[in-house]
């Protein structure tokens, strides 16, 4: 019994070790993107985004927690606009501030969460336009920790937030094409 006891512990042992090794081979940042044509000018669209307050219009997390607690501090609008929010269980609680504001093309933020676990990202949004319409980016970056790549062994990270960005880009769509 002690003999099948022990192989069982070194079976364990082994496929955590080997579990834990897999996870280091992954790469040590992510990157989540998704993209939208949208039938307006960038001008338009830009305003909507560069202006923090303007999300409740179309960032599916406000959908997710209507109820978050929101503060908004700095300029009203582009580099150091800054939110703050803290919400329910699914959307946790944290804060981003605009990092670069290129008037119609570009727009970056420095993502920091705290809840429901605390990493530091980037976001950015870029706007290209294509004849009648404009190409909305919007991506997300950061590191991965050894904890992370173990969630990301289990959870499709990029399936979780880039279907909330999907959602995202198609609310704003609606609100941009909106005469």
């Amino acid at each position: 019994m002690l003999k099948i006891l022990i192989a069982i512990a070194i079976i364990l042992v082994v496929a955590i070790l080997g579990v834990l090794a897999y996870a280091a081979t992954r790469p040590d940042t992510f990157r989540v993107q998704r993209s939208a044509s949208i039938k307006a000018p960038p001008e338009k669209i830009f305003p909507l985004i560069n202006d923090l307050q303007a999300w409740r219009g179309w960032s599916p997390y406000e959908k997710k927690d209507p109820d978050m607690q929101r503060r908004y501090s700095g300029p009203a609008a582009g580099k150091g606009a800054h939110y703050a929010w803290d919400g329910n269980k699914e959307i946790g609680a944290g804060s981003l501030e605009i990092i670069e504001s290129m008037p119609s093309s570009k727009i970056a933020m420095r993502l920091d969460f705290v809840r429901p676990f605390e990493s530091t990202n980037r976001a950015d949004f870029t706007l290209e336009p294509n004849g009648d319409s404009t190409t909305v980016t919007w991506a997300m970056t950061g590191p991965l920790t050894l904890m992370f790549k173990l969630v990301h062994l289990v959870f499709n990270f990029d399936r979780m937030v880039g279907g909330d960005f999907e959602a995202g880009l198609a609310d704003l769509k609606t609100l941009a094409e909106t005469p």
